[in-house]
């Protein structure tokens, strides 16, 4: 303790030889003093501290036995004064006593409108202080985030409380780091919340309106969405948001203003979704923030140097989010644009995403893209995100240029894929890393049937990574409840079997969507490339994955879509491996079980109206558009698989479908059936005429004479009955 100073260490001695509660208080206003100066360093604070000891300054706080010489606000005011003093040293602030005295701190910035501190505001002020301090350090936000400081907080500033500000802002820190474990399960509290500061952010004209749209900003991206999603009846916060950041759109406004507007809006997209945008039932909003996205974008990337650029990570970001939900939704169809509004719109985007090429190929050759920081790193994700974005829709333009950065492009985004992998694998802590990969796989559907992209993909063995990805998502995709220690088993057998989270059903979700995308790309592959799907061993493990995992998919109306993709995908495959196959293989005949049943329960008689109608099963209708494509090309490369492959028509007779297919067309009304329902049925009982003898007996018993004559099926007539 040779660094303390001496008056400090005069000021101790003295604490510690008083008698009387009385004298140590005396003794506090000199100590006030000296902590106001510049002598007073760390180890002083802390001698001090000793000397007074916390329980005095607890009971300063909180006592009413205190001598009646002052007012209690008095004491309270001098004790606080000197713990705002200690606060301001990190060993202070994490000491357990001064954690401990949380709920008294809250407790008086909660009263901060009682008569009693009506006049000494001083008190509340100086408690916000020391929560302050207190928060800077992690066990301090720890036990504010276990007190409840965050709802209590929310409170007092949608009651406008004496010094809200400085609540909201102690809100702002605590969020920051707890991110969505700052919110209990009950929503109240955020929605008196955000609805009392977007009140304010609209109503609002000063310079606080755009401070406001950043606190906005920094709360809102930490809900827990799905709640707040599902409580939203009732709630005006939404429509202030959207008059705020219309008026702030249409206003003459300079950068300080615009930013944290922007930050503001994308948040909300991202909380809310696009429908967000059109609360007025008007394209304008819409239209104008796409509009000021796109041009922030083209400004901020213009011929800059790369450091330039990258100081504005942020705001481009943000700009990013915009434009990846803004062309998300103009695909979905549901935007009615006139012909100059679509002009100006394409116009805009494309200058846009030009600029975003020409910076991320300078990225792509410059150190920059090794660069270990974070936010660096973070920013190169985002606009590969983005790019992969456009690239999904914009199907044509600048490909000599995409085609030399698609290698990058493919780094990153496996290198994404990769980190996710191993979060999975890992005990999971925070949230799930951002698969850019699984962003990317609308975009390399379209670069798999061109001939120089595919090119690239497999000279970067892309193949290897995108059966990885099919492997991974099935297996999120596919959720098992978790296994039960065989120690426990026995007591927990009369359990109701657990169902996946929301999170985990989103995480499902997303993965039936990548699967989708997987098959497609794939099926592009064995196609375009018939060599490389016979003999490439990642083909040969692409076979066998699928049939080994299509007969575990359960048969839910969620997995339909994808149990029809994996179908296909193992018939394609199927066809260019024929000469491997072994007969009999027991996993090829499961696979082909399961082929036939999405391929037999497409269409029936028994869900129609009309006895005689042939039409989509009810199971199918509501993905018919998925897919429709997907059955007549199953039913396409089943006729091409069966002669390389003839005994698994074995299956299609054990198991009733070609007389079931007969059975059914015989009920069919003359002229109802459509060409192409004709055609491949026709086509499959053809080809399983010519491949299996037991065929025709099988079909000619079923009555499929008069289902010649009806549909007039004349091929298969000619190799069931000749001429």
């Amino acid at each position: 303790m040779t660094d303390v100073p001496e008056p400090v260490r005069k000021c101790a001695n003295l604490l510690k030889g008083t008698r009387s509660d009385t004298e140590k208080f005396a003794a506090l206003f000199m100590v006030t003093k000296l902590m106001k100066g510049k002598d007073c360093n760390t180890a002083g604070k802390q001698l001090l501290f000793e000397a007074i000891g916390f329980p005095f300054l607890r009971k300063l706080l909180v006592s009413k036995d205190l001598p009646s010489d002052c007012p209690p606000l008095v004491y309270k005011s001098v004790a606080l004064s000197i713990l705002t003093g200690f606060c301001q040293e990190e060993e202070l602030a994490t000491h357990k006593d001064i954690i401990d005295a949380i709920p008294t701190l809250l407790e008086i910035v909660e009263q901060a409108d009682d008569e009693d501190y009506e006049d000494n505001l001083i008190v509340v002020s100086e408690a916000y202080s020391c929560l302050k301090s207190i928060a800077s350090y992690e066990p301090g936000q720890q036990a504010l985030l276990a007190t409840g400081a965050i709802p209590k907080m929310s409170q007092i500033y949608s009651a406008q409380s004496f010094q809200t500000d400085e609540a909201l802002h102690l809100i702002v820190l605590l969020v920051k780091q707890f991110g969505v474990a700052s919110w209990p399960e009950d929503p109240t509290a955020f929605h008196a919340l955000i609805q009392r500061i977007a009140l304010d952010m609209e109503t609002d004209h000063t310079e606080r309106k755009y401070e406001l749209c950043r606190i906005l900003a920094d709360i809102l991206i930490t809900c827990r969405r799905e709640i707040v999603l599902n409580s939203l009846e009732g709630q005006i916060w939404p429509e202030s948001l959207f008059k705020g950041c219309g008026d702030i759109l249409k206003a003459k406004i300079g950068p300080k203003q615009r930013d944290p507007a922007l930050h503001l809006i994308a948040t909300t997209l991202q909380v809310l979704g696009m429908q967000w945008a059109f609360m007025d039932d008007q394209k304008q909003f819409f239209l104008m923030l796409l509009q000021l996205a796109a041009i922030e974008v083209r400004m901020q990337m213009d011929e800059k140097k790369l450091e330039t650029t990258f100081k504005q990570a942020e705001l481009l970001t943000c700009c990013f989010t915009i434009l990846e939900q803004c062309i998300e939704y103009m695909a979905s169809d549901q935007l009615d644009l006139e012909p100059k509004e679509k002009q100006t719109t394409y116009t805009a985007l494309k200058g846009a995403f030009n600029q975003v090429m020409a910076v991320l190929t300078r990225v792509s050759q410059d150190k920059i893209k090794d660069s270990a920081n974070p936010r660096d790193k973070a920013f190169i994700v985002a606009t590969v995100r983005i790019l992969s974005a456009w690239l999904a829709q914009e199907t044509t333009a600048m490909r000599p240029a995409i085609y030399k950065l698609l290698p990058f492009m493919l780094k990153i985004g496996n290198e994404s894929f990769h980190e996710l992998k191993a979060w999975r694998a890992g005990p999971r802590e925070g949230s799930p890393p951002v698969d850019i990969l699984r962003v990317m796989m609308p975009a390399l559907c379209h670069f798999a049937v061109e001939d120089e992209a595919r090119r690239v993909l497999f000279t970067h063995k892309q193949d290897e990574v995108l059966l990885e990805a099919l492997e991974l998502y099935f297996s999120i995709a596919h959720w098992k409840r978790p296994p039960i220690p065989r120690a426990e088993r026995l007591k927990r057998m009369n359990e109701p079997d657990p169902v996946p989270t929301p999170e985990q059903q989103a995480q499902m979700k997303e993965a039936r969507s990548a699967i989708v995308s997987l098959c497609n790309i794939l099926m592009n592959f064995t196609v375009l490339e018939p060599k490389r799907a016979e003999d490439a061993p990642t083909f040969a493990n692409l076979l066998k994955f699928v049939v080994e995992n299509l007969p575990e998919l359960k048969d839910t109306p969620d997995n339909l879509v994808i149990h029809g993709n994996l179908a296909v995908l193992g018939l394609l495959l199927l066809k260019q491996q024929s000469k491997k196959v072994k007969q009999n293989d027991f996993s090829i005949c499961r696979y082909i079980q399961a082929t036939i049943r999405f391929l037999w329960d497409a269409y029936n008689i028994d869900e129609s109206n009309d006895p005689t109608a042939l039409v989509v099963s009810i199971a199918y209708k509501g993905v018919w558009s998925d897919v429709s494509e997907l059955w007549f090309l199953g039913m396409q490369t089943m006729c091409g698989v069966l002669p390389l492959v003839p005994w698994i028509s074995e299956f299609a007779l054990e198991s009733g479908w070609a007389e079931g297919i007969v059975k059914t067309l015989k009920k069919v009304k003359i002229g109802t059936l459509p060409a192409n329902v004709k055609s491949a049925y026709e086509d499959f009982l053809s080809q399983l005429v010519d491949v299996n003898a037991d065929v025709v007996a099988v079909l000619k018993k079923a009555d499929a004479l008069r289902v010649c004559r009806n549909h007039r099926m004349m091929d298969l007539g000619k190799k069931l009955f000749g001429d």
